[in-house]
């Protein structure tokens, strides 16, 4: 699932600093995200108390004591956290600050993620709803995958990507951001560990066989013609 693994260790980083905290209030540099932030998101959410740090699919559910932010970290975005003085950067379009003293600061330069806010059930949320079953859901089972594959004439890499229809990459950091870093501004480090992604040209580190590259639904795939034939 893309960025599964960012949005989980980001959720993994911030809980500590957030649960149990109440919200001062939230700074909005930059409305003008993949959805416009509403302008009356700030007073809303002032004075709540943060009671869990979840995740569905790519979004980080941040649960509310009246209601639960739902945020899309995008292409390129990140969630730190840090001093809420903390002077801002280029990019830094929102600060969710805390009675804490710090603040959750999300930069994000394409501006592709998204903030939202619900006081239902954020699974019924549109952007959740018709989502498919978590990866470590006991749902996600052999009968479940064998039933999405009928009837359908696409690649198996395309298919598991789609998040409509793991747990290495969650410890150490993610993959799928080339420039994500982890909620205490740490690198995501586990696209240091790959053996075959964006090494095309490169020795296999396994046979030192040269690593080819194909392109399969608008998505790169790498792969060592020796090791994976």
């Amino acid at each position: 699932m893309p960025e599964l693994p960012e949005v989980e260790t980001t959720r993994r980083g911030v809980e500590p600093y957030v649960v149990g905290r109440r919200i001062v209030a939230l700074a909005v540099h930059e409305p003008r995200l993949r959805w416009r932030v509403p302008e009356e998101l700030p007073a809303q959410l002032a004075g709540q108390r943060v009671e869990r740090a979840g995740r569905r699919a790519k979004y980080l559910l941040i649960e509310l004591s009246g209601g639960t932010l739902l945020l899309h970290l995008g292409m390129s975005g990140s969630l730190r956290v840090l001093p809420a003085e903390t002077p801002r950067v280029e990019h830094d379009h929102l600060d969710l600050v805390l009675d804490s003293g710090l603040a959750l600061r999300f930069n994000d330069p394409r501006r592709f993620g998204s903030l939202h806010y619900t006081t239902g059930d954020p699974q019924a949320h549109p952007l959740l709803a018709s989502l498919a079953p978590e990866p470590f859901d006991p749902a996600f089972d052999a009968e479940y995958l064998w039933k999405i594959t009928r009837r359908r004439r696409v690649s198996i890499k395309q298919l598991i990507m789609n998040s409509r229809l793991l747990t290495l990459a969650i410890r150490v950091g993610g993959t799928t951001l080339r420039d994500y870093v982890g909620a205490d501004g740490s690198p995501g480090y586990f696209r240091q560990r790959l053996y075959v992604y964006e090494r095309t040209g490169k020795p296999c580190r396994n046979c030192r066989a040269p690593i080819r590259a194909l392109v399969q639904g608008q998505r790169s795939t790498y792969y060592c013609p020796s090791c994976q034939r």
